[in-house]
């Protein structure tokens, strides 16, 4: 059950760890780019999502574990040769993106319950995604793995406590709604920039010894990683279409429900998966770094690690006290989205399948 559990599971896990500290926890980014097609049209995006996940996943999983490719610049010199540079300036950006965003995040979480300035909300974050990437990939792995069955549980209590208050406006709005234009669109955008975190799970690769493990990971790996997001955006729907107006829909719909511990509960949840978003998202850096020592035959010093974290995450709040949570969501992400469609997706589909094709080790 446990080697079940590390080849088939646990990489999906981590993709979702990062997909939805990055984003949809706070509810944001699914009203950027699922609620402008309706409530209807939402869900048929967020399908769409979901299948060009699982079937991208698998095919990065299998390149990954046959070229033994555990990092980002690894896979990318596979991929597009010297073009690996593109990679790796886009995802760069994006980590600063997604790390401004939980750091905005957690400081209005902060602020909201607790009182205090936001700044201290912020400043946990990083201490605490310091000491984990301290500790590597082993302790990451158990924490993500740990925290999103937490995180999956909450996300069901919480469905299921808005069907309770408000069960009758969500029926309602699915009741009127008319699908509108857009929405495969709107479902390959978000698909596009989020598929760059796979490069936040190549570290745990290294436990997938066939094709049918990568395959079977990457396919799974698409619902795992959208199924808490689609019960979030189901009980979003009792407040359509006036909840977009909201920087935090999920500090929204908790004030509804108006269940103090559960509250409580709910949002130190939350604040846990910004930090394994975060840690995963600079563990990946690490990891690349790491790999240049390994070749020019030195170790990558410990001291390193929790370094490179306080600094990718103090340039990522200065941006985010500059520029603000919403506008981080509604610009910067959908600037970069057709970057990484072009980076990752085409590459998968001309490159990636002739290397999985080409490869003697097993048959197809």
């Amino acid at each position: 059950m446990v080697d079940f559990f590390r080849k088939y599971l646990l990489p999906g896990l981590i993709f979702q760890s990062v997909v939805i500290g990055g984003g949809y926890a706070t509810g944001r980014e699914l009203v950027e780019y699922f609620f402008p097609t309706g409530p209807i049209g939402g869900l048929l995006a967020m399908a769409v999502a979901t299948i060009v996940w699982s079937i991208s996943l698998a095919l990065c999983f299998e390149v990954a574990r046959i070229t033994k490719s555990y990092d980002y610049r690894s896979f990318f010199k596979v991929m597009l040769g010297r073009g690996w540079v593109a990679f790796e300036v886009a995802y760069i950006a994006l980590i600063v993106l997604v790390l401004s965003t939980l750091g905005a995040a957690s400081g209005e979480i902060a602020a909201l319950n607790l009182g205090i300035d936001p700044i201290w909300g912020t400043l946990a974050m990083m201490v605490i995604i310091a000491v984990l990437v301290f500790y590597g990939s082993a302790v990451l792995e158990m924490f993500m793995a740990g925290w999103s069955f937490l995180l999956y549980a909450s996300y069901a209590i919480f469905v299921v406590f808005c069907f309770q208050a408000f069960g009758s406006d969500i029926s309602h709005a699915f009741s009127v709604a008319e699908v509108q234009p857009g929405w495969f669109m709107g479902g390959l955008q978000y698909s596009g920039y989020n598929l760059a975190s796979f490069a936040a799970v190549l570290f745990c690769i290294r436990h997938l010894t066939s094709r049918k493990q990568a395959i079977g990971a990457g396919l799974l790996a698409g619902p795992i990683a959208m199924i808490p997001g689609f019960l979030f955006f189901v009980a979003m729907v009792g407040f359509y279409p006036e909840i977009k107006e909201q920087s935090l829909p999920v500090a929204h719909l908790l004030s509804v429900l108006n269940i103090p511990l559960f509250k409580v509960l709910f949002e130190i949840i939350l604040f846990g998966t910004f930090i394994e978003t975060g840690a995963a998202l600079i563990h990946a850096i690490n990891e690349r770094v790491a790999e240049v020592y390994h070749e020019k035959g030195r170790v990558l010093e410990p001291w390193v690690r929790p370094a490179i974290a306080i600094g990718t995450l103090f340039v990522s709040v200065v941006l985010a006290a500059k520029v603000g949570l919403v506008n981080l969501i509604a610009q910067g992400y959908g600037t970069i989205t057709y970057v990484f469609i072009v980076l990752i997706i085409v590459p998968l589909c001309t490159v990636g399948i002739k290397r999985i094709l080409a490869h003697k080790g097993e048959a197809a």
